[in-house]
């Protein structure tokens, strides 16, 4: 089993369910652009999350192939998988929020492992450049 195309396969999928519940919650709500008046309601959630998941997703799924291409070192295995798991668990920290304007530790977790995750396969990928 390739790790990286696998995790990036789950990224690829996130995304698009992502994309598909605001779909959802737009027509439920019948508002076709913009949100409505509930800044922590299905539909704001939704598109919070969707849009955090498009910013993040397809750097990290360019990066990931990359690293499969070149034969990366092992922790990166787990950086991936970690960064993976956390892309997983932001958006479900939102859905399970009751207030968007408070902490949620799924969000939370998922924030604070995607920046560390970023910034470390940002620097393996400066590290190729020697």
């Amino acid at each position: 089993m390739n790790v990286y195309v696998l995790c990036s396969a789950i990224l690829v999928i996130l995304l698009f369910l992502l994309s598909f519940n605001v779909s959802m919650n737009r027509r439920k709500s019948k508002v076709g652009v913009g949100t409505d008046d509930q800044p922590s309601g299905p539909l704001n959630k939704s598109i919070r999350a969707q849009g955090n998941a498009a910013e993040y997703i397809p750097i990290f799924v360019l990066l990931f192939l990359y690293f499969n291409s070149v034969g990366a070192a092992g922790w990166i295995v787990g950086a991936v998988i970690a960064v993976t798991v956390c892309r997983v668990l932001h958006p479900l920290g939102m859905f399970l929020s009751t207030d968007l304007h408070r902490p949620q530790v799924f969000r939370l977790v998922g924030a604070i492992g995607t920046y560390i995750g970023g910034v470390a396969l940002g620097v393996a990928l400066l590290m190729r450049a020697w």
